[in-house]
């Protein structure tokens, strides 16, 4: 029901993911006089999928906490969260209010035993190929052993959406210098690195280029500078695009220049497609939750449902769960050193 484009893009983007995945199934929660006439347009969605009415839709401007406290119970964003918790369903993948189903899957599914906050990873399009960021969003500031966290946590995601053994990782920082960035970062790297993990290839620093470059597998940082990077590429992106279509319509040489070049452009369009690498991962909870982009297209969401499924079928929580339960047997008093952090929203 949520992003910019609701139903409309939702189901066609069912469709595209049962052609591709014979195996797939679906559960699908919405508000019926919106959803039922998408439905109608493909018969066959409905041998593969069941509906379930829900009396809320949770709108993309409501506080996390309003919609937790209303939409509880009701909403189509609960309900399809709740799914994974019940075992109905092995993922949920929305296109809703970021805010609303990070608060109601922390709630529902809580996190891993040894996980203080759960994570956005998102995927990169790199000169490599791709790329695991986290996190994007989820937690603003972070200390060593939450950035730790993510590490493992973005390690287990690229050894099973990559298929990479020993996914090599670095951590975000203004040099790669070891003396180099906040105590924070400086103190997670020194323990990445003694604690030298069998499914982790600890990098050292990387800076901002080496993000697009795909020096390394993961790079690690915390939600205030992962999102401004994520927005910032974005917005590059769009901005070069614009760049090109201008350059390429300003001439009658440069349009027949254009028509030579023609697939070079369609490759290079698709490479900074944003909607290819659509789907916000939320890690660290107790069930496999993808956030599409809100104003994703059918082909967008369809990217966001098969990385849910290719997670799945490659055991992510798994493979998670081991990676903590490794780190935290060999190092023991990371888990002893943590920090209590108990928030109180008065206002909320």
């Amino acid at each position: 029901m949520g992003g910019d484009h609701g139903p409309a893009v939702v189901i066609p983007a069912l469709v595209t993911v049962a052609t591709r995945r014979p195996d797939i199934r679906f559960v699908i929660y919405g508000r019926e006089e919106l959803v039922r006439p998408e439905l109608a347009k493909f018969p066959k969605l409905a041998e593969v999928s069941e509906f379930f009415h829900c009396e809320i839709a949770v709108r993309m401007d409501d506080k996390p906490s309003q919609a937790l406290r209303h939409g509880r119970w009701k909403s189509s964003m609960w309900k399809a969260v709740e799914a994974v918790k019940s075992g109905a369903a092995d993922a949920c993948i929305s296109a809703g209010n970021t805010g609303a189903l990070m608060a109601m899957s922390k709630f529902c599914l809580r996190t891993m035993a040894t996980i203080d906050r759960p994570a956005i990873a998102a995927l990169w399009p790199t000169l490599r190929g791709e790329s695991v960021v986290l996190d994007v969003g989820a937690t603003i500031g972070a200390d060593a052993h939450q950035l730790i966290d993510f590490a493992i946590l973005g390690t287990g995601m690229a050894r099973s959406v990559f298929g990479v053994a020993r996914p090599t990782v670095g951590l975000l920082n203004v040099g790669v210098e070891e003396i180099k960035g906040q105590e924070e970062v400086k103190e997670a790297g020194r323990m990445l690195r003694e604690a030298n993990m069998a499914s982790m290839n600890y990098h050292g620093f990387v800076e901002g280029d080496d993000i697009g470059k795909g020096t390394v597998d993961v790079v690690v940082t915390e939600g205030f500078a992962g999102n401004i990077a994520l927005k910032t590429a974005e917005g590059t992106a769009r901005q070069i695009a614009g760049y090109l279509r201008a350059a390429m319509s300003r001439t009658l040489m440069a349009k027949i220049g254009y028509v030579f070049a023609k697939g070079a452009f369609d490759r290079l369009r698709e490479k900074m497609d944003v909607g290819r690498s659509n789907g916000g991962v939320f890690l660290g909870l107790n069930g496999i939750v993808v956030k599409s982009h809100g104003g994703a297209d059918s082909d967008g969401f369809a990217a966001a449902i098969e990385l849910g499924y290719d997670m799945v079928r490659n055991n992510l929580l798994d493979r998670i769960e081991a990676d903590l339960d490794l780190f935290h047997a060999r190092n023991p008093h990371a888990l002893s050193s943590r920090k209590s952090d108990v928030v109180v929203d008065a206002k909320e």
